[in-house]
């Protein structure tokens, strides 16, 4: 990747030298990383390119073309796809999503039960609308939250969101006859509704969600090496992906290669977080959102779409830390909002670390993460594989070592 120089788009080399040598003492050295890389750009152009540490157990190092697990920064690419297919009049964000989805039609409100006990509902005070979906206020959950009794029946009944025992229809269904936590809109969780807005994206696109990926967003934006399954010939390039537990801080969970999960098609395409890619491709994607939905002649969405979607959506333009009843988020609640697929920094003061009004973000549960700050015209791609996300407090110090680095 040709990079280039720092002092040209304004940021001191050797402030930035303090971001490598920070990650080598603090993650790779002290063993709580195998392997980590990070791509810092503006204007769009890549300037700071670090790769360090391990693919996993067999040693070899992370390189340029290393293949990483970016879970839930699936999510920005399946809203972006919904909004494609809203800009065409084919789908509203007001739309319910019954209209599509007629699974849920009649799904209603916990009003007590499960554990064994036939569940109790009340009627939704509105319907689930697509909206919803986009912004996490469905009323749908996770079954790894482990905080009630609707996350119970999503363990129960085997609701996983990546490579579970359903095809996408079939997880839509199983949805559709459990309780939402709360009625739409009322409330923020973080939630299979990406994975629901995937399933619009086939229904009203007629086409599969990795079909329409590839051919909608991939292929023009130049994505190579992003997809839902690695191909033979790709294989040995992916790592390890570990997690991080009482008794072993880099426990192995799924090991490159032909038995990796994701060496095989997954019964369910996820459109909230069953993607692996590269930080150059992702790079990419970020850069197309810099540009406000085009990059280098392709144009993916307009403008106008871009701003919208960027835009705080919580009702009463509240914030997670107000509205939120997760266990488990890819953002630090204080001062963010949430738009159309993404976090949004609405006060730079309550989350306590440098940044933009504006800027907008997400991450996954390998502890991947990227923003956009349209206002300094900075994007970031970090990638590492260690689960959860929470383990470490790397993104917010990504973000402090970064703006202290900005020199213009």
């Amino acid at each position: 990747m040709k990079l280039a120089k720092p002092e040209a788009l304004g940021f001191d080399a050797a402030r930035l030298a303090r971001i490598d040598a920070f990650l080598d003492e603090r993650y790779i050295r002290a063993g709580r990383f195998k392997g980590l890389q990070f791509l810092l750009a503006r204007e769009g152009e890549p300037f700071h390119f670090t790769s360090m540490g391990s693919r996993g157990e067999d040693g070899r190092p992370v390189e340029a073309n290393t293949l990483f697990r970016i879970a839930s920064m699936t999510k920005p690419v399946t809203s972006i796809a919904f909004m494609m297919l809203v800009e065409e009049g084919r789908v509203a964000l007001d739309d319910p999503v019954h209209r599509v989805l007629p699974e849920f039609k009649g799904v209603g409100v916990y009003n007590g039960g499960g554990g064994g006990v036939p569940f109790v509902t009340r009627p939704t005070e509105q319907p689930m609308r697509m909206i919803d979906l986009l912004r996490h206020t469905s009323g749908l959950t996770y079954g790894f939250q482990n905080r009630s009794n609707i996350d119970l029946a999503h363990r129960e009944g085997r609701l996983e969101a990546w490579h579970g025992n359903l095809d996408l229809d079939g997880f839509v269904a199983a949805l559709g006859k459990l309780p939402l936590e709360f009625s739409p809109g009322e409330a923020w969780n973080y939630s299979v509704s990406t994975d629901v807005l995937g399933a619009v994206v086939q229904r009203v696109s007629g086409m599969s969600l990795d079909a329409f990926f590839a051919e909608r967003i991939f292929q023009p934006l130049g994505m190579v090496d992003t997809f839902f399954h690695v191909p033979a010939d790709k294989l040995d390039r992916l790592g390890d992906a570990y997690a991080f537990t009482p008794d072993d801080p880099l426990k192995l969970v799924d090991k490159a290669g032909g038995r990796s999960a994701w060496s095989r098609a997954p019964t369910l395409v996820s459109g909230g977080g069953g993607l692996v890619s590269t930080s150059a491709d992702y790079h990419r994607f970020c850069t197309m959102l810099l540009n406000r939905g085009e990059l280098d002649g392709a144009r993916i969405v307009s403008r106008k779409t871009i701003e919208l979607m960027t835009m705080n959506h919580l009702p009463g333009n509240g914030d997670l830390a107000g509205m939120s009843r997760s266990l488990f988020s890819e953002a630090v609640l204080a001062g963010t909002g949430f738009g159309l697929g993404f976090a949004v920094n609405m006060d730079v003061a309550k989350g306590m670390v440098p940044g933009s009004v504006g800027e907008f973000y997400w991450g996954g549960m390998y502890s991947t993460a990227f923003f956009v700050d349209p206002l300094e015209r900075i994007t970031m791609v970090f990638m590492t594989q260690l689960m959860p996300s929470s383990t470490y407090p790397v993104r917010r110090e990504l973000k402090t070592l970064i703006y202290s680095a900005l020199a213009d």
